[in-house]
C-alpha cells in the first residue's frame, strides 16, 4: 500500500527544493480586499438583551461591558482556504471606517445600498443590540483571526479555544476516525460564508508546454504514483511533482473525499505544505508540478495557471462552471460555532454573509458568492430577531 504520509526528501527521483520559511500571514492583517456592489439588502430588526459567558448558546451569553453587551474580541482559527473571507472581514471590521471612505465603506454602498452615513461595524452591530463607538479602529467589539488549517478551526471551536472555526471540509469529514460521537457532530452549528470550485493547477511551464486538461482518472493516477510523467498526458519529458495539502487541512480532505471518495483515501503526493500560500509559493519555484488548490490562490497568468478537468464527458474550466452544482470538486466554506451561535458571533457572521460582506470578502477574493435561497437560509440562522 502507499504510504499516504510519505514526504519528500533530497533523495527523490524528483528534483526539487523544499519550500521553507513561508510565514504565515497570521493575526489581523491590515485592510485588503476591494469593494463592488450589488443590490440587495440584509435582515433587519434590532435587539436587545444580554448574552451569557462559557459555552455560547443561540439565546444568552454573559456580557462584559457596562451596557450587558459582550465585547470581548471575538476569536476565529482555521483554515487557510476560509481565511481570506474571516480574516478580510475582521480588518475592515476593527478599522470600521467612516462612510464615504471609498476604499472600505464607499458611499455606493453606505448611502446608496443602506441609506445610512453610520460607521461600517457600528452599521452592521447596530441591529444586535450594540452601541455605535463614532471612531475609526473602535469597533463595538474586535474581531482576531488566525491561520492553521481546518482540523485545528474544527477542534478549536469545540474544544472551547475559539468562537468560530473556519473549516473548507464538514465538521464530520475533519473528525472522521477520531472516535468523535454523533452527539458531540450536532454541537456544530454550521454556517456557510461562501463556495470554492476546488480548481487544479500546474506549473506554467507545464500549461505553456501544452497540458491544459486532463481527466479525473488522469488526477487519481497522478495522486496514487502511476502516472509519474508528464510525457504520458501530452506534456515535456518531465517527471511529474505531485503536491498537497497537509492531512487534516480541509482541501487536503475535500480532495480526497471528492476525487476518491472517502475522506481517509491514500494518495500520494510528493510533498505536502500547511497552507495555501505555502503550496502556491512552491508551484512558483518549480517547471513540473500539479497540485489542487484553493479557488483563491490561482493565477491564470502567473505561476499557478488552472486546467480544465474532465468528468463524465464534461470540462469544468476554471472561469467558466467551477461553480456548477455537478462539479465534484467544489465545497462550502464553513464558519462552525459550537452548541448554537452567540449574539457576538451572529453579529459577525452576518457582516460576513451581508450583500457587502459577500461582495466584498468573498467574490473579492475569488471565491463564488451562495446564491440568493442559501444565502437567505444561512442568514436566517444569525438574523437579529434572534437574539431578542
Amino acid at each position: 500500500m502507499v504510504d499516504s504520509n510519505r514526504t519528500f526528501d533530497g533523495a527523490s527521483r524528483r528534483k526539487f527544493m523544499l519550500v521553507t520559511g513561508t510565514g504565515a500571514v497570521a493575526g489581523l492583517a491590515g485592510c485588503g480586499g476591494q469593494s463592488g456592489g450589488s443590490s440587495g439588502g440584509e435582515s433587519g430588526g434590532s435587539s436587545g438583551g444580554s448574552e451569557s459567558d462559557g459555552t455560547p448558546t443561540q439565546t444568552e451569553s454573559n456580557d462584559s461591558s457596562s451596557s450587558g453587551m459582550d465585547t470581548s474580541v471575538l476569536t476565529a482559527d482555521g483554515s487557510s482556504t476560509v481565511f481570506p473571507i474571516t480574516n478580510t472581514g475582521a480588518s475592515y471590521w476593527n478599522s470600521n471606517p467612516e462612510a464615504g471612505d471609498e476604499d472600505y465603506w464607499p458611499q455606493s454602498w453606505a448611502s446608496e445600498e443602506y441609506d445610512t452615513d453610520m460607521r461600517l461595524a457600528d452599521f452592521f452591530a447596530q441591529d444586535y443590540g450594540y452601541e455605535s463607538t463614532g471612531q475609526r479602529s473602535v469597533p463595538p467589539f474586535r474581531a482576531s483571526v488566525a491561520l492553521s488549517h481546518s482540523g485545528t478551526g474544527v477542534e478549536g471551536v469545540m474544544e472551547g479555544r475559539v468562537d468560530i472555526g473556519d473549516s473548507s471540509a464538514p465538521a464530520q469529514a475533519e473528525l472522521a476516525g477520531s472516535g468523535v460521537s454523533d452527539a458531540t457532530l450536532d454541537k456544530f452549528t454550521d454556517h456557510v460564508v461562501g463556495v470554492d470550485g476546488q480548481p487544479i493547477v500546474v506549473s506554467r511551464e507545464i500549461y505553456d508546454a501544452g497540458v491544459t486538461q486532463i481527466t479525473i482518472e488522469q488526477l487519481r493516477q497522478i495522486y496514487r504514483q502511476e502516472i509519474t510523467n508528464w510525457s504520458e498526458l501530452g506534456g515535456p519529458d518531465r517527471e511529474i511533482l505531485a503536491l498537497g495539502r497537509a492531512e487534516g487541512s480541509g482541501t487536503d480532505t475535500a480532495f480526497r473525499n471528492n476525487v476518491f471518495g472517502d475522506p481517509n483515501a491514500p494518495i500520494s503526493p510528493d510533498q505536502r505544505f500547511g497552507q495555501n500560500q505555502q503550496l502556491q509559493q512552491a508551484i512558483g519555484q518549480v517547471d513540473n508540478a500539479i497540485a489542487y488548490i484553493a479557488l483563491a490562490f490561482v493565477e491564470p497568468d502567473g505561476a499557478t495557471p488552472p486546467i480544465g478537468l474532465e468528468i463524465d464527458g464534461t470540462v469544468y474550466e476554471y472561469g467558466n462552471n467551477l461553480g456548477a452544482q455537478e462539479y465534484p470538486l467544489s465545497r462550502d466554506l464553513h464558519a462552525y460555532t459550537w452548541e448554537g451561535t452567540s449574539r457576538k458571533e451572529a453579529c459577525f457572521i452576518n457582516f460576513l454573509l451581508s450583500d457587502f460582506g459577500q461582495e466584498t470578502f468573498v467574490a473579492s477574493n475569488n471565491y463564488f458568492k451562495l446564491p440568493k435561497d442559501r444565502l437567505r437560509t444561512e442568514r436566517e440562522k444569525v438574523a437579529p430577531s434572534n437574539f431578542s
